[in-house]
C-alpha cells in the first residue's frame, strides 16, 4: 500500500547503465528544466537509466520536463487515480455542447503518454509490483474505452441517430456490452498491448432512430471507438484495439447482436474461446447486461463434468505454436518470452486448461487472475505448492521482462534482441550487471516453466513437429504459420489461414460439431503438410473446403485421415489431382478402407470377378430401396478403387478403362435382376419372354472412362402366341418389357440418399430418341436389314452384350456380326464415313488441341477409320468384327488394307489420346478441356512426358499424323 510519499521520495530501483556518458549528455540537455530535488538522487540514477536504455520512456521526459516533475512529486497512486479520472471523463463534453472528437482524442493520448511515464516510472523505481502495474494499465485501459463510447454515444445522439434518456448516464441502459478480454478482461494487461474487445448489442433496448438498422449501426459505432483510441498522430496513440475475439470475425460485422452471439457460443464455441472467456468481464457500455450475458453463458465456459478432452484440445493449439518440441536448452538471444518455451503463454495455457477441466466443479477454479488460480489450483489439490512458487515466480519475471522490452519503443513484443550488444543493454535496463546474470535467471525460469508444463501436457505427440508452426485457433494470422505455409507451397497462405479458421468456426457444415473440431485440432498439421505435397497445395485446400461444404459430417474421414498417413497422403494427392475421386471420399469415407486392403495392389479387369466383388458388396438387401442404396455405395467403391489404382500407377489406364467397363457391366446386370425380380411381383413374366441390354460406344468396347455415360440398348423376345404376362397385374409383352426397361432405368440413373450411379443415354436404340425404350428382337434385325443408316452400323461396331438372357444374347452377338459382315463396296463406305465426320465437324465442333475426342486427328477420327474398315471390309475379313481400335487398326493392316507404318503410327496415338482422355476424366473437373496449367503438368508426367509443354507438342504431332492418314485412308 501506499504510504502517500512522492514518486522520487520511494525510488528504490535504477537500470544499470551501458553508456554511461551518451546518458548523463542527455540529461544535461534538460538539467536546466528540472529542480534539484528532482534531477538528483534517485531520481538521476533513473532518469539516466531512461536517457540511455529507452527512446521512447526518454522522448517523454524530454518533451515536456515538467509533466516529469508533476509526476516525480506527487505519491505514484494518487497521481494514477487522477490521470485515470480524467481518461474517463474526456468523453463527455460539458452539458450543452456538441461533443468533439478530434478534442477527445487529444485528451486521450496526452493523458496516455503522462500514464504510461508513470508507470514506467514506478514500475522501473521499484515501487510496485507487477500487480499493481498490470492493474493500472488496465484500469486506464477500462477508462480509455469507457470515454470512448462515451463520445461516440453523444455523437450518435447530436446527429439525432441515438436517444438519450434526461438525466441517464451515457451508457446505462443502452443495450451496448463492451467485453475486456485477455489480459484486459483479467486486469492483467501489459505495458504495449493490444486490447482486445468484442462489442454486443440487446436491438431490443438499444433507442435507434426509428428505421435505423441495430447491427449496421453498431459495427459502425465499435469501428468508430477502434478509430478514436488507435489513430497515430505526432501525440502518438491511445490503444490497438482488436476485435477479432468475437464469434467467426472473418465472416461476422464487428458488433453483433446478443442472441446471436449467445446462439454462437452455444452451438459452434471452441475451446480457445472457452479459454478466452474466462477472462472475459464488461468493462463499458450497460454493465449489467454484460453481466447477465456472461452468467448465460457459465454452461459454455464451465462444464458440468471434468473435462479432460480439453486438455487435448487446448495443447493441440499449443502444440502448434512449435515447430520443435522437448528441447531442453533454450537460447536466449531472440527468444520469445510469450510464445516460445518455457514462455507466458505455457504459465497461462497450464493454468487455463485446468481451468476448464475442473472449473465446471469446483467454482474456486473461476478467476480471472493467473497468480490467484495458481494459488486456487494448490488449495483444490490439483498442483503443488513447489509448483505454485515456480510458476508465479516465473510469471513475475517474464511479466516485469516483457514490459521492459515494451518500453523500449512502445512495441507490443515479446522478443529478446538477437543483437549480443543490444541484449546486452537491454540486460542491463531490466536491473541486471550485466548478460550473464540475466541469462542465468532467464534460463532458470524458462527451465522451471517447462518442465511442469510437460508433465501436464507433452506425453502426445507433436503433430507439427516436422513441419513449422502451423496455428489456426484464435482470431489472428501468425507470422510463423503464414512462413510455413509458403515453405510448404501455399501462394497465398493469408487465404489458406483463413480458410482452415473458418473451418474452426463452423462455416462448413461437416466440421460443425465438437467432435469433427476437436479432430480436425490435432490433425490440421499434418494435413496441411500432406497439402503441400500435391502440385498446387491451394487448389487442393480449395477442393477440401468445397467438400467440407457439401458434406452433412465429416468425423469418420478426420478420424481416418488421423490414422493413417498413407491415406493422408493419398486424400491430399486426391484433392490436388483427382477432385471427383476426393469428392467420392468426402461422400464416403469408408471407400479408403480398400486402399488399405492388401488386395489394393493386386487388381483385376476380368468382367466376371469385378461383378462377382459387386455381387458381394451390395450384399442381399431387404427390399428395393435398399438395393438401389447397396448399389450405388457398391459402385461408388469400386470406381473410387479403380480410380487411386490408376491414379497410383497399379492399373494403366487402358487397364483402369476395362475395370471402369466391368464395374458398369455389373450394376447393369445386377440392377435389371433386381427390377425384373421386383416387377415380376407386381405383373407376373411373359411366357417365352426374353431380355438383354447391350452395350455400346465406350462401355462396348471395355473403355469406359472414369466419367462415361453408358450407352444402352434394350431388346427383347417372347412367343407370339402367347404374350400376355401371368401376373395379378397382367401387361402386354411390349407394355411389359418398355416399363421394365423404364424401371431399369430409374434403377441406374434415380439420385436416392447414397447418390447416383450411372447417366444412361438409349439415343442409339432403332428410332433414336423416338418411339419406344425398349425393341422386339425381331423388330431390330429387320431394323438392321432394311432401315438403318451407316451410322447406326458404326456404332454397332462396338456393340455387344453385357446383361441378359444367355440364349438370347447369342442369338443378337451372331445376328450383329452378320449385319456387320455383310457386303458392302469399300470406297463407298469410306466416303460416307468421311461425310459423317464432316457433319460431325461443322455441328460440334471441338474444344481445342486438348479435346482429344472432337479434334481433327483425335479419338472420334481414330474410332470412324476403325469402323469404317469394319464396315468396308468385314464381308472379306470377318475377324475384324468385334476388335477395339488399338487391336483392329494392326490387324487390319497384317490383312494389307492399309500401311503397317501407318497402322504402328495411328496405334501409337490412339495409346497416347486414350490415355490422357483417361486422365482427363479421372482429373479435371468441368470440360475435359478446362485444364489448369497444374493439372496439364501432372497429364504430361502421367503420360511420360517431362512437362506440359512436351505433351502439348506431343499431341499436336500425333493429330496432325493422324488427320493425314485419315484423309489419306477416306479420301
Amino acid at each position: 500500500m501506499s504510504d502517500g510519499s512522492s514518486l522520487r521520495e520511494r525510488l528504490t530501483a535504477a537500470p544499470s547503465l551501458s553508456d554511461p556518458e551518451n546518458a548523463e549528455a542527455r540529461l544535461a540537455d534538460i538539467a536546466e528544466a528540472l529542480p534539484k530535488s528532482v534531477r538528483d538522487g534517485p531520481m538521476r540514477a533513473l532518469l539516466l537509466g531512461l536517457a540511455d536504455h529507452s527512446p521512447f520512456l526518454w522522448q517523454l521526459v524530454s518533451r515536456d520536463p515538467e509533466r516529469l516533475v508533476r509526476l516525480a512529486d506527487r505519491a505514484p497512486e494518487a497521481a494514477s487515480a487522477a490521470i485515470i479520472a480524467d481518461q474517463r471523463a474526456a468523453g463527455a463534453p460539458k452539458p450543452g455542447e456538441m461533443v468533439d472528437l478530434e478534442a477527445v482524442g487529444r485528451r486521450l493520448r496526452h493523458n496516455r503518454a503522462e500514464h504510461a511515464l508513470l508507470v514506467a516510472l514506478a514500475d522501473i523505481g521499484g515501487l510496485w509490483p507487477l500487480a499493481t502495474v498490470t492493474r493500472a494499465l488496465s484500469d486506464f485501459a477500462d477508462a480509455s474505452v469507457s470515454a470512448a463510447i462515451d463520445a461516440m454515444l453523444r455523437q450518435a445522439a447530436d446527429l439525432g441517430r441515438f436517444r438519450l434518456a434526461d438525466g441517464q448516464a451515457l451508457q446505462d441502459g443502452t443495450g451496448l456490452v463492451v467485453l475486456g478480454l485477455g489480459k484486459l478482461g483479467a486486469h492483467e494487461l501489459n505495458y504495449s498491448s493490444d486490447i482486445d474487445l468484442v462489442v454486443f448489442f440487446d436491438p431490443e433496448v438499444a433507442s435507434l432512430k426509428e428505421g435505423l438498422e441495430p447491427t449496421p449501426f453498431f459495427s459502425r459505432f465499435a469501428q468508430g471507438v477502434a478509430k478514436l483510441l488507435q489513430e497515430r498522430t505526432g501525440e502518438g496513440y491511445v490503444h490497438r484495439v482488436d476485435y477479432r475475439l468475437r464469434p467467426d470475425p472473418g465472416s461476422t460485422p464487428t458488433a453483433m447482436a446478443l442472441n446471436s452471439a449467445y446462439t454462437y457460443y452455444e452451438t459452434l464455441g471452441q475451446n480457445w474461446e472457452r479459454a478466452a472467456f474466462i477472462k472475459a468481464r464488461p468493462i463499458a457500455g450497460d454493465i449489467p447486461a454484460g453481466e447477465r450475458f456472461l452468467a448465460e453463458l457459465r454452461p459454455f465456459i464451465w462444464r458440468k463434468y471434468f473435462d479432460f478432452a480439453s486438455i487435448a484440445d487446448v495443447h493441440a493449439m499449443k502444440r502448434q505454436i512449435h515447430a520443435v518440441r522437448g528441447h531442453d536448452t533454450i537460447a536466449v538471444a531472440g527468444h520469445d518470452i510469450k510464445l516460445g518455451r518455457g514462455g507466458i503463454r505455457e504459465i497461462e495455457f497450464f493454468v487455463q486448461t485446468q481451468q476448464l477441466v475442473f472449473g465446471g466443479r469446483r467454482p474456486a477454479l473461476r478467476g480471472r487472475r493467473t497468480i490467484e488460480m495458481l494459488a486456487s489450483l494448490t488449495d483444490e489439490g490439483w498442483i503443488d505448492a513447489d509448483a505454485r512458487d515456480a510458476l508465479a515466480a516465473a510469471y513475475d519475471f517474464l511479466r516485469t521482462i516483457e514490459h521492459r522490452l515494451q518500453m523500449v519503443r512502445d512495441e507490443q513484443t515479446q522478443r529478446l534482441p538477437t543483437d549480443p550488444a543490444e541484449l546486452e543493454s537491454f540486460a542491463r535496463f531490466a536491473g541486471f550487471s550485466g548478460l550473464p546474470a540475466f541469462e542465468a535467471v532467464m534460463l532458470q525460469h524458462a527451465r522451471a516453466v517447462q518442465a511442469r508444463y510437460a508433465l501436464l501436457f507433452e506425453a502426445e505427440p507433436d503433430l507439427s513437429s516436422e513441419v513449422g508452426d502451423l496455428v489456426f485457433s484464435g482470431a489472428g494470422d501468425d507470422p510463423g504459420t503464414l512462413k510455413t505455409l509458403q515453405q510448404l507451397g501455399f501462394r497465398e497462405p493469408e487465404r489458406a489461414v483463413e480458410t482452415v479458421r473458418g473451418w474452426h468456426f463452423g462455416r462448413r457444415p461437416a466440421v460443425r460439431s465438437p467432435r469433427a473440431r476437436e479432430v480436425l485440432t490435432e490433425l490440421v498439421p499434418t494435413l496441411m503438410q500432406a497439402l503441400g505435397g500435391t502440385p498446387d497445395p491451394d487448389a487442393a485446400l480449395d477442393a477440401l473446403d468445397r467438400a467440407f461444404g457439401r458434406m452433412p459430417a465429416a468425423v469418420e474421414l478426420l478420424t481416418i485421415l488421423r490414422s493413417h498417413d498413407r491415406l493422408r497422403l493419398l486424400f491430399a494427392d486426391l484433392l490436388g489431382t483427382a477432385p471427383r475421386l476426393a469428392d467420392t471420399v468426402a461422400f464416403s469415407p469408408h471407400v479408403l478402407d480398400a486402399v488399405i486392403d492388401p488386395a489394393f495392389v493386386d487388381p483385376t479387369t476380368d468382367a466376371g470377378q469385378l461383378a462377382e466383388q459387386y455381387r458381394g458388396l451390395v450384399g442381399a438387401p431387404g427390399n428395393h430401396e435398399d438395393f438401389l442404396d447397396r448399389s450405388r455405395d457398391a459402385a461408388r467403391q469400386m470406381r473410387f478403387v479403380t480410380g487411386a489404382r490408376l491414379l497410383s500407377g497399379i492399373l494403366p489406364p487402358s487397364g483402369a478403362g476395362q475395370a471402369f467397363a466391368g464395374i458398369a457391366e455389373a450394376a447393369v446386370a445386377t440392377s435389371l435382376a433386381a427390377v425384373a425380380q421386383v416387377f415380376a411381383t407386381d405383373h407376373g413374366t411373359v411366357p417365352g419372354g426374353r431380355i438383354v441390354v447391350l452395350g455400346l460406344g465406350r462401355l462396348g468396347s471395355r473403355q469406359l472412362t472414369a466419367e462415361s455415360d453408358l450407352d444402352l440398348v434394350v431388346l427383347y423376345d417372347f412367343d407370339p402366341e402367347n404374350r400376355t404376362s401371368t401376373g395379378p397385374r397382367p401387361l402386354d409383352a411390349g407394355v411389359a418389357y418398355n416399363r421394365l426397361t423404364q424401371r431399369l432405368v430409374a434403377a441406374l440413373t434415380a439420385p436416392t440418399r447414397r447418390g447416383g450411379l450411372y447417366e444412361v443415354d438409349l439415343r442409339l436404340r432403332p428410332g433414336g430418341g423416338q418411339g419406344m425404350i425398349a425393341t422386339q428382337f425381331r423388330s431390330f434385325l429387320a431394323y438392321l436389314r432394311e432401315e438403318a443408316e451407316l451410322w447406326e452400323l458404326m456404332a454397332l461396331t462396338r456393340a455387344r452384350v453385357i446383361a441378359g438372357d444367355p440364349d438370347l444374347a447369342a442369338e443378337i452377338t451372331e445376328a450383329i456380326r452378320t449385319v456387320l459382315c455383310a457386303p458392302r463396296d469399300a470406297n463407298a463406305v469410306n466416303r460416307e464415313v468421311r461425310a459423317m465426320r464432316d457433319l460431325v465437324a461443322r455441328e460440334k465442333g471441338d474444344g481445342g488441341d486438348l479435346d482429344l475426342k472432337l479434334a481433327p486427328g483425335g479419338l472420334l477420327d481414330l474410332d470412324f477409320l476403325a469402323q469404317a474398315l469394319v464396315l468396308g471390309q468385314a464381308g472379306h475379313h470377318p475377324g475384324l468384327v468385334g476388335l477395339d481400335a488399338p487391336t483392329l487398326l494392326p490387324a487390319a493392316a497384317g490383312q494389307g488394307l492399309l500401311p503397317m507404318d501407318a497402322a504402328d503410327r495411328l496405334v501409337s496415338a490412339y495409346r497416347l489420346f486414350d490415355d490422357v482422355h483417361h486422365w482427363q476424366r479421372l482429373m479435371v473437373e468441368g470440360a475435359p478441356t478446362d485444364v489448369s496449367p497444374v493439372a496439364l503438368a501432372r497429364l504430361a508426367a502421367a503420360s511420360g512426358l517431362p512437362d506440359a509443354r512436351a505433351l502439348t507438342a506431343q499431341l499436336a504431332v500425333e493429330r496432325r499424323e493422324v488427320r493425314a492418314i485419315f484423309e489419306g485412308l477416306l479420301s
